[in-house]
């Protein structure tokens, strides 16, 4: 009689995969059909048929917001600790970094 497994089981190892070798892998026969299929659906659509009627028009201010501050190029000294901690949460952290620079300056505001 085989063991039966539960939810107390070990759970299996995990895989580390870097961004490239995941972006570099090659797609699967089911992969390629699915993103041709997806391609396709996309060519038939026809986007003349889209009534933006009940949307209103955006204001002068809301478009104005709609603009990406310019980014300065810097070189920024920080503590390891810190930098290991903006890490831990994943790739982007100088994007990180500006955000929470963003929040604390709009609260000295």
């Amino acid at each position: 009689m085989a063991k039966k497994q539960s939810g107390s089981s070990r759970p299996a190892k995990q895989i580390r995969a870097s961004a490239e070798a995941i972006w570099s892998k090659p797609l699967t026969r089911r992969q390629k059909s699915d993103l041709d299929r997806i391609a396709e659906r996309q060519r038939s659509a026809d986007a003349g048929k889209i009534d933006y009627s009940d949307i209103p028009a955006l204001t002068d201010r809301q478009l104005a917001q709609m603009k990406r501050p310019r980014k300065k190029l810097v070189a920024v000294r920080l503590d390891a600790d810190v930098f290991e901690w903006l890490q831990r949460f994943g790739g982007g952290y100088s994007t990180r970094i500006n955000h929470v620079l963003r929040e604390v300056m709009l609260h000295q505001r």
